[in-house]
């Protein structure tokens, strides 16, 4: 269902977010992301001058490239268009996320090393839907092939007992909920009754 019909009004700005997530030959994965801020008017700007309806106030790209294991190997951070020149000067900070592994606890520690004057907010901000991304793009191609492994990985997952990533992640991933007595049963806390 669509949101519904708005009060009149005037567009005035539009952020974008776009997240991509690419398989590469040497078996790692690149996950980009893009943010633009654009404004429907013109108006001053004290180091760029004019800045006019449409152009970028905001331009920046991040990739992060990651592993099966979603363990950040490689980080290129850019700002291309930002309100103050020395914006471009934080990206080597971005090398910092090297090492880290999106998963639980991946934004907090984002935060640990680029919160506030060491990073960029509107980069530190895009890793947000840059993580979801990693996640999308990897763990379902990594599924599909532990699906096409067999019954034998299976049943080897099954007995080893640990507890999906996504359990408790989210309402539908409740241990409460019938997704979860649906696809992961041993993980269900009580019984549910068919939503």
């Amino acid at each position: 269902m669509p949101l519904s019909s708005p009060a009149a009004r005037e567009h005035m700005h539009t952020r974008k977010v776009r997240c991509e997530g690419f398989r590469r030959a040497d078996g790692l994965w690149d996950i980009e992301g893009h943010i633009t801020d654009t404004k429907t008017y013109g108006f001053g700007n004290r180091e760029r001058g004019q800045v006019s309806p449409g152009a970028p106030i905001h331009d920046m790209s991040i990739r992060l490239t990651v592993d099966d294991a979603l363990t950040i190997r490689a980080v290129e951070a850019v700002t291309e268009a930002s309100p103050y020149r020395i914006c471009a000067d934080v990206a080597p900070n971005f090398q910092r996320l090297v090492g880290l592994t999106i998963g639980p606890g991946f934004r907090r520690q984002v935060r640990e090393r680029l919160g506030g004057t060491e990073g960029c907010t509107h980069l530190v901000e895009l890793l947000g839907p840059v993580g979801t991304t990693a996640f999308q793009t990897v763990v379902p191609l990594a599924r599909r092939d532990f699906d096409q492994a067999g019954e034998a990985g299976a049943r080897a997952d099954a007995a080893s007992r640990r507890q999906p990533a996504l359990l408790n992640s989210c309402y539908a991933f409740s241990d409460e909920r019938e997704v979860v007595a649906r696809q992961w049963p041993g993980f269900v806390r009580r019984p549910v009754a068919n939503e």
